[in-house]
């Protein structure tokens, strides 16, 4: 069989004109990529960050996609006015989108359309550009940046600096990197930062690149501190002992002001090059994906024998458990060698101790829910074989056991996380831990299951959760670090986002490819985020065959 041509395309994202739905302020514009997997299916592929009071945002974020020559690959790019901390992008304003192929931006290079509402009307004068450039370079740069006595520019406090990497093209000069904010201050010290090589010089080391560095305003209308150019040939050249030092010069200040010398300088003391391993380099190097699954059996599923509960089995033999399981065990079987996958339950009673007598002196028998029960009621070897060993052990199961609850998640993360602690010893790219939980409900220990998170996000492991049913899963969006935020109740935070949740609904009339594609879209990424927090490289390299 021929081999798909697959490659890395980086997508820059840009929007001009955009409506304005904010009455005191600009609209705070972020773009929502999708994918079409099949028919009018569209799944989440990617968000750039949000830029605060502005309608003609440069998203610094860039969205790497796969370009597969043979497929039609259909993408939208749908503008929000994000306001509030609403998970449902339907509670945002909408301020436009665009529909194209993959193939056309890459055709053309670079694709400039309006932007279009729901009803097909222009969305006022806005339009988007959309920038496609292949990666054929994995190198990436760290940089560690501070700066000292740069202009004061607010007028009740110091300045509250950020800096701009561009990359200069055939045309315009492209963001390529955009630092964060740091406040009140005139020295700052900004956190270390990476820029992959190419969207900085397109590996070029004596192509020029420039650097602004602005006084951030909530409204929109930051100030420019000043500019200064410099190339990777002169940056490298940067020593923690011996700093490449850069003077922040401001044209208009300079005009105006004789002895002007410099509105600041910007000190690199760090910028390396290192090659940036992938998820395929990792699991072709020999790392394996360990696949574990994880039942909510709690009463709110409904009596399993009634049609309307979550675990009945209908008679052509599914449900959404059963399809859950299904699909992303296809998908992730293949990076397991072994195939045998651990399986629990949790919220139930089990056979054969239903019950426990908790107090004797006033007689009162308490039920035993168990939080972490293997489905094949075996705690010396809790493994089923492949996916279809699950989807048995769940069938065999499920009529044993009496429904019941809470639903508590922390006990089974730290099960997984015991076998992650394992791995973690061995101080290699060898082996990662898939958690995948399907639930029916709200998490009745969210504290617990934070500090569990927080606890595994240092461990080499993720956590899937499906919501099956039609109840309200905000608190499951909560845990989907995608924003960073995640803490312990201690405010410990998560050093890495390793949660992915997906409702079951928006893919009941999908394919199981399709709901594979989106349960398991950012795990790639968080595998390969793990081991370069802990600067692993594959275990060997991998075979060019």
């Amino acid at each position: 069989m021929a081999m798909q041509c697959v490659s890395k395309v980086e997508l820059t994202i840009s929007c001009e004109n955009l409506m304005d739905k904010d009455v005191t302020s600009k609209s705070d514009p972020l773009c929502v990529l999708h994918l079409n997997v099949s028919g009018n299916q569209w799944f989440e592929v990617a968000r750039t960050e949000r830029v605060q009071n502005c309608l003609n945002p440069k998203f610094a974020k860039k969205i790497v996609i796969d370009y597969q020559f043979e497929v039609v690959q259909k993408l939208r790019f749908a503008i929000y006015d994000i306001d509030s901390k609403a998970i449902e992008l339907n509670d945002h304003d909408f301020l436009g989108e665009m529909e194209c192929s993959l193939g056309q931006i890459v055709s053309s290079g670079k694709l400039t359309r309006p932007l279009l509402l729901k009803n097909k009307k222009p969305a006022g004068k806005g339009t988007i550009t959309v920038i496609a450039e292949e990666i054929k370079d994995n190198r990436v740069v760290n940089f560690e940046v501070d700066a000292r006595k740069l202009d004061k520019k607010d007028f009740f406090g110091k300045s509250d600096p950020y800096l701009e990497f561009y990359r200069q093209t055939e045309t315009a000069w492209q963001l390529a990197h955009r630092t964060e904010v740091v406040k009140n201050n005139l020295n700052p010290t900004w956190r270390p930062f990476r820029i992959p090589l190419q969207s900085l010089c397109g590996g070029d080391m004596e192509k020029p690149i420039k650097v602004e560095c602005y006084d951030y305003d909530n409204d929109g209308s930051h100030d420019l501190i000043g500019i200064f150019e410099t190339n990777m040939k002169r940056l490298q050249e940067a020593t923690r002992v011996s700093p490449a030092e850069f003077d922040c010069i401001n044209i208009k200040k300079k005009q105006k002001k004789k002895n002007y010398k410099n509105s600041g300088v910007v000190s690199v003391k760090l910028c390396q090059v290192v090659k940036e391993y992938t998820f395929l380099d990792y699991i072709m190097g020999g790392c394996q994906i360990n696949f574990i699954v994880g039942i909510d059996f709690t009463g709110s599923n409904g009596d399993p024998r009634s049609p309307d509960s979550l675990h009945y089995i209908s008679p052509s033999g599914v449900n959404e458990y059963l399809s859950a399981i299904w699909s992303v065990g296809l998908v992730i079987q293949d990076y397991d060698s072994d195939k045998l996958f651990p399986a629990f339950g949790f919220g139930a009673q089990i056979p054969p101790n239903w019950q426990v007598n908790s107090n004797i002196m006033s007689k009162k028998l308490v039920l035993q829910v168990s939080h972490e029960f293997p489905l094949n009621f075996n705690p010396a070897n809790p493994f089923c074989a492949g996916k279809q060993g699950v989807v048995e052990a769940y069938r065999v199961c499920l009529p044993q056991v009496r429904l019941y609850g809470p639903t508590n998640f922390a006990p089974i993360i730290r099960r997984v996380s015991g076998f992650a602690q394992q791995a973690l010893q061995q101080q290699t790219a060898s082996q990662y831990y898939v958690l995948l939980i399907i639930t029916d409900g709200v998490i009745t220990d969210m504290d617990q299951t934070r500090a569990a998170i927080v606890a595994a996000s240092h461990l080499p492991m993720s956590l899937i959760i499906v919501g099956v049913g039609r109840a309200d899963f905000t608190d499951m969006e909560i845990l989907d670090g995608d924003d960073g935020h995640l803490r312990s109740p201690s405010g410990q935070p998560a050093v890495r986002d390793i949660v992915q949740f997906v409702p079951y609904r928006k893919f009941q009339n999908a394919s199981r490819e399709a709901l594979a594609q989106c349960v398991l879209a950012e795990l790639p990424q968080q595998v390969v985020s793990y081991f370069r927090f802990k600067k692993l490289q594959p275990s060997h390299e991998p075979n060019p065959s």
